[in-house]
Order: C-alpha cells, then structure tokens, then sequence
C-alpha cells in the first residue's frame, strides 16, 4: 500500500468570515499543493475541508500519516469524539446538534477508503509543511477579499 503524508491547514478572517484551506501531499518525495477558500464560513470548516481535500485528491486506497494543528478534526478520531457522536445520532455529549455533520460523513467515508493517522502538530511553531498550508490558506483569504 502506497504511504502519503499530508499536512493541512484552514485559516479564517472572522469567525465566521472568509475563509481558507490547504494541503501539501508528499508521495515519494513529490509535493503537491491544495487550497481553496469560501467567502463565508469557520475557520473549523476549513480545517476539516482541508483534511477532505488532501484525502479526495488520492487516486489509490493509501496509508496516510496527516498532520494538522486543528485540535478540533485530531480529537474527534484521537478521543473518539466522532464515535461518540455516532452513537449519539450525531448529537454531542450536551444534546445538540453536532456542527458541520456533513464534513465529518465525507471525512469518515473518506477515512473507509485509506488507512489514516491523524496527528497533532503545534500551529505557527517551525514544522515547514505546516507552514507552507498556513500561507497558502491565507493566500486563498486575500484572493476572495481581492
């Protein structure tokens, strides 16, 4: 099985307010980037686009090592939060709605295909990969404000 690591990242002006997202894949050290944005939406919707985008743009069933500085998409697979949720009917521990269902689906169907670990990594620290998606997300930010 071919084994790609992916970083990512999403950014948003406001909360909610514009948005970006990015993802650098690496695959026999090839890179390839990712990004994308939307006018109105969270900076954790982007964070989880940003994991969907690196999965969707995977052409073979894959081992994947994806890194991300968003709590948020790592804790919902480390701390089984997305089980939980599951379970509950897609409701949190508090008895409402869980936010962006429709992402977390994409992202566990993705997540059926390909053998993913997801792993933390500390935001605006020096991990050059994470970085690089952090100024690409930002970059899609200033092209939607243009």
């Amino acid at each position: 099985m071919q084994e790609v690591i992916i970083y990512t990242d999403g950014a948003c002006s406001g909360n909610p307010g514009v948005g970006g997202w990015a993802a650098v894949l690496t695959y026999n050290n090839v890179q390839k980037s990712i990004s994308g944005g939307e006018k109105v939406t969270t900076n954790n919707r982007m964070e989880l686009q940003a994991v969907i985008a690196g999965l969707s743009a995977l052409k073979y069933k894959c081992k994947v090592q994806i890194y991300s500085d968003s709590a948020y998409v790592v804790n919902a697979f480390t701390q089984n939060w997305i089980k939980d949720w599951r379970a509950n009917g897609w409701r949190t521990k508090g008895k409402k709605d869980v936010a962006n269902k429709e992402l977390w689906l994409e992202l566990l169907r993705l997540s059926e295909i390909h053998q993913i670990t997801l792993n933390k990594v500390k935001g605006h620290s020096d991990v050059e990969l994470n970085n690089l998606c952090d100024q690409l997300a930002r970059a899609e930010i200033k092209k939607i404000n243009r």
